[in-house]
């Protein structure tokens, strides 16, 4: 069944056009994300479909009853009432309802069961109880319980008031309140914003058995892969959608521009031999018809737009001037916090040259005041640190507190490097979309996303051996992200970094480090690789014959995992290589093609019968390699795009 469809809709902002042509349609029970980069118009459109504002174009339909629950970007709660009582009023109905089912009751009680008043009495009593039932009226305490509990909120914290929390508590509560509300579509913009690992873990989970439907905008990949169905991308003022998750969407997008650019370059090719036809043999009387024809065929072709894509994205990457010693850091026995109150510890950990180790643990456990602490920003309470030799330590900063609220852009860059030119600064600030006047730009006018960027631009203006990152990807859209995924893994230094970014940390992450109040444990590998080493055991009472047998095998599961793992990735990249090495052929073939064909166009061997024998064989040869080539070529590529799926 049908939720809702956006039919041709557009936006404007005087004669701008934000978006146009956009079509939509959510059906019951689906999930769907909406991505695009910052600015695209993603909220806006949000806001449409939850019928807050209205398209300038088109048209937005939606099933009758159709009951929406719409959640805005750090959204929170503002209200004088206790946690408990704020969610309580969720289920208002459902306690007018018990009331009637007492006061019918008291009823029940006062009259005799023989009367006929009775039966009309008992007859409204069952079918109230039937309707409070099926409303969840047994349940909804419990239901209040297990999500307050998964948003991190305990027992003993339902009756303090709202007003007293912080934002992210504010946040996870608005978030809380509109998943007990249940409306048939869930509208939620950046719903993982101030959730920790173990939070999201259970939104995830909790998402997954929802009965409505979803439409969620989000830059946690993870987040998308785990929930949604379907994407829709919101990209060059109009809407794509693709089937299944947000990797899936990535995979089908890239081979969909690279299928439609092929269409596009075959019929340019095709345009191009029909028109120097034409030009060649329009004017001579032997061949005017069949010019004619072709031009006929010109007329008559649906020609094709250019494949665009907007890659208007940062591009840079870190350097280092130095190799720093093996020994970059360590932490013996440390205890982080402030004026004596321990956050967390103690905590000991050691990293070497080139490491990239991520920081995870829940929210206000000391994560970044661990980083400012090493960086000796902050007094360890108790315990040691010691940084190797020949450092260059880049440090980014969540809070973006390094930055000058009143400088511009150009001056917060320049003034570290006054003898850089002025051109190479403006050129640098224009890798990261810092552009025309955005470089006289104060601080404080620029969007959190901006003063990430301006953040990373002055590390990556600096020599940077040991970089220190403090949830680098807030406020990054997908493609930000993504360009710093790729600046971190060919970054020759080491890497120390807090993130509760999961996709983020499986990408770049050599190392783990869990960590909690009371301690940090360590794990090799990545997110993922950590989610497999900290699964729960099966439970078993004693020892079986298995857990013998695998004490006596020669490989741990973790060995055959990376094993296993390392066996796909030779696989992966043989078939890379093997894609790339009929790519190169299939060039190579083509310029001989190119170039024997222009043997033949040349006029002195236009009339050297046997020359144009010889050169006609050496054509029809190179077609069947090339064709070999392509079929070879296709058949890689399909064996990768399977591989990857």
């Amino acid at each position: 069944m049908i939720l809702l469809q956006a039919n041709h809709v557009e936006r404007r902002f005087g004669a701008d056009v934000l978006f146009h042509n956009v079509n939509m349609q959510i059906n019951e029970h689906s999930r769907t994300a909406l991505v695009g980069r910052n600015g695209a118009g993603k909220t806006t459109l949000l806001k449409m479909i939850a019928g807050i504002t209205e398209p300038d174009e088109g048209t937005i339909s939606k099933a009758h009853h159709l009951t929406i629950g719409y959640l805005a970007q750090d959204q929170g709660l503002d209200s004088q009432n206790t946690i408990w009582d704020e969610l309580d009023s969720v289920f208002t109905p459902l306690h007018k309802m018990e009331a009637e089912i007492h006061q019918l009751e008291e009823q029940l009680a006062t009259l005799d069961s023989t009367t006929d008043q009775y039966q009309h009495v008992i007859q409204q009593y069952d079918d109230l109880q039937t309707t409070f039932k099926e409303r969840g009226g047994f349940e909804y305490a419990s239901k209040m319980r297990g999500v307050l509990t998964g948003f991190g909120f305990d027992s003993s914290m339902y009756e303090l008031p709202i007003n007293s929390l912080s934002g992210g508590q504010k946040t996870k509560l608005a978030l809380a309140k509109i998943l007990l509300q249940a409306p048939d579509l869930l509208i939620l913009d950046e719903p993982t914003n101030h959730l920790d690992m173990n939070v999201l873990s259970w939104l995830e989970d909790y998402l997954h058995g929802y009965a409505g439907s979803v439409l969620v905008v989000s830059h946690d990949r993870y987040f998308l892969d785990r929930v949604v169905n379907q994407v829709y991308d919101l990209e060059n003022q109009t809407l794509t959608r693709y089937s299944g998750n947000y990797s899936q969407f990535t995979k089908e997008k890239t081979a969909r521009v690279q299928a439609e650019q092929k269409h596009y370059d075959q019929q340019q090719k095709e345009i191009a031999k029909l028109e120097d036809f034409v030009n060649k043999n329009l004017v001579r009387a032997s061949t005017t018809k069949r010019a004619q024809a072709r031009q006929k065929q010109l007329d008559k072709m649906e020609r094709l737009d250019r494949p665009t894509v907007d890659d208007r994205s940062i591009h840079f990457a870190f350097h280092s001037a130095k190799d720093s010693g093996n020994e970059v850091l360590d932490v013996q026995e440390l205890k982080v916090g402030y004026q004596e109150h321990v956050l967390a510890g103690p905590l000991s950990f050691q990293e070497r040259r080139k490491q990239r180790i991520g920081i995870i643990g829940p929210n206000g456990i000391g994560k970044s005041t661990l980083l400012k602490t090493i960086l000796h920003k902050l007094p360890a309470i108790s315990g040691t640190i010691k940084l190797g030799a020949n450092l260059d330590i880049g440090y980014y900063d969540q809070e973006q507190q390094q930055l000058h609220p009143n400088k511009t852009v150009l001056d917060e860059v320049w003034d570290d490097h006054p003898e850089v030119p002025e051109t190479e600064i403006r050129s640098l600030l224009g890798s990261f979309l810092f552009v025309g006047d955005d470089v006289f730009k104060t601080v404080h006018e620029l969007s959190g996303g901006q003063k990430a960027r301006l953040e990373l631009t002055k590390l990556s203006f600096q020599p940077i051996n040991f970089l220190i990152l403090d949830e680098p990807t807030n406020h990054l859209d997908i493609d930000s992200r993504e360009v710093l995924e790729t600046a971190i893994n060919e970054f020759s230094g080491t890497v120390l970094f807090v993130s509760h970014d999961r996709y983020f940390l499986n990408q770049v992450a050599t190392d783990i480090l869990d960590m909690s109040a009371t301690g940090i444990q360590h794990y090799s590998g990545n997110y993922d690789s950590f989610l497999e080493q900290t699964a729960k055991p099966v439970e078993s009472v004693t020892i079986s014959k298995k857990a013998a047998t695998k004490k006596h095998s020669s490989k741990s599961t973790g060995q055959q995992n990376y094993q296993a793992s390392k066996q796909e990735q030779r696989a992966r990249r043989k078939l890379e290589r093997e894609v790339s090495k009929w790519e190169t052929t299939l060039d190579q073939l083509q310029a001989q093609h190119d170039q024997i064909e222009q043997q033949m166009s040349d006029p002195e061997i236009a009339t050297d019968i046997a020359k144009l024998s010889d050169l006609q064989k050496e054509l029809e040869q190179c077609q069947t390699e090339m064709d070999q080539a392509e079929e070879n070529w296709t058949s890689a590529a399909e064996q990768l795009e399977e591989f990857n799926q």
